[in-house]
């Protein structure tokens, strides 16, 4: 296979790879121009800007995320679940044919309910590949964190939990933020205590509230706080879930960290992915494509 341009473009922030046949990175880029950030919706402009040095001729570009949504470059309708790596493909669309094409979301149905995701379909593909599973449970932590069942290198289904956005609301724009303080490191201990009280199967509204009188009562300080609330949230997602397996986590540091000293109590086994997991799921589409 010849090289490539991946690119994930979302909401906040642009960022791209050059690769190589065999899918080693060669060099990288990043900017803030997520869609919501591109100057007067010139998508066209703004990808000639920062690939066009890349795009030598006969390259092929893969570009995963918002891009695909309505706000992006060009709406790339959603695949149902379930789907593997050759329904991608056949729905890709194509911006230059043969050239540049945006890889399109996954929906799934929750009961009458749809649920939906993109770019965290080609994380997961990408993940398959580096660890070399066709099976799993995979877990991406996030602002919308997502769990997801794979079965013979098909996505089968995923619940997205609105965790990260609900973190950031309540500690900025909820009475709790009057003594949290929001962006304070892990507490280890504060937010394993938070995680417990999750895990006693009380009311999340309940128990948000007691982030607030525990530190009416100095029994908790604000950076405590912090991670107490992190615990609560992410207990909530455990609780619901029941993993007690093998889990990929696919993520930031910052947040896969606390992914894994919660799975670690209920008995799991994890194994982490970064950034590299989105290159070899662009990677992993162009092998399909041949």
């Amino acid at each position: 296979m010849p090289g490539l341009v991946a690119v994930d473009w979302g909401t906040s922030s642009l960022r791209g790879a050059r690769l190589d046949e065999a899918g080693r990175v060669l060099e990288e880029k990043s900017a803030p121009l997520g869609i919501l950030s591109v100057p007067n919706g010139d998508f066209a402009a703004v990808f000639a800007a920062q690939f066009s040095d890349w795009m030598t001729k006969g390259a092929l570009c893969l570009i995963s995320g918002m891009a695909g949504s309505r706000q992006g470059w060009v709406e790339a309708p959603y695949v149902s679940c379930p789907a593997g790596l050759g329904e991608l493909v056949r729905h890709l669309k194509w911006i230059e044919p043969g050239r540049i094409a945006i890889v399109p979301g996954m929906s799934a149905e929750q009961g009458v309910v749809p649920d939906v995701m993109r770019g965290e379909e080609v994380q997961i593909f990408g993940a398959m590949r580096l660890a070399g599973l066709s099976d799993g449970l995979f877990v991406l932590p996030g602002t919308h964190s997502k769990w997801t069942t794979v079965r013979g290198r098909r996505i089968e289904g995923f619940r997205t939990y609105m965790t990260g956005e609900f973190y950031g609301v309540l500690s900025q724009h909820s009475i709790l933020g009057r003594t949290l303080e929001a962006d304070a490191p892990l507490d280890e201990a504060a937010f394993l205590r938070g995680l417990a009280r999750s895990g006693e199967g009380g009311s999340l509204l309940h128990n948000a509230f007691g982030v607030r009188a525990l530190a009416l009562f100095d029994r908790l300080g604000p950076a405590q706080s912090a991670s107490y609330l992190s615990g609560l949230l992410i207990g909530e997602e455990l609780a619901r879930e029941k993993p007690g397996r093998d889990v990929i986590l696919i993520g930031a540091p910052s947040l896969t960290a606390r992914y894994a000293l919660a799975l670690a109590r209920t008995g799991a086994k994890v194994r982490t992915f970064g950034a590299e997991a989105t290159w070899a799921g662009l990677k992993a589409l162009q092998g399909e494509m041949t």
